[in-house]
């Protein structure tokens, strides 16, 4: 699981940087008038990219917490 949750993370960074890219270029190409709502895209995955590195902390602080419930169990009995 941890494999799969740092892939996603850096697709959702290189989706940002990608459309960045894209809609910036066509932005200059054609008019940001046309554009500009399209960096919504962008600004949704680099959304998911920080909600993706908040949920793996998480994730990880709550592992610890269970090992620990875990230990102190086994030492109860």
């Amino acid at each position: 699981m941890n494999t799969y949750n740092t892939i996603m993370k850096y697709f959702w960074l290189t989706a940002a940087i990608i459309i960045f890219l894209v809609v910036t270029v066509m932005g200059v190409k054609e008019g940001f008038g046309k554009w500009v709502f399209y960096y919504l895209f962008v600004m949704s995955s680099l959304g998911m990219y920080f909600f993706k590195m908040w949920m793996m902390k998480r994730f990880v602080k709550h592992q610890s917490y269970l090992q620990e419930i875990k230990e102190k169990n086994k030492e109860k009995l």
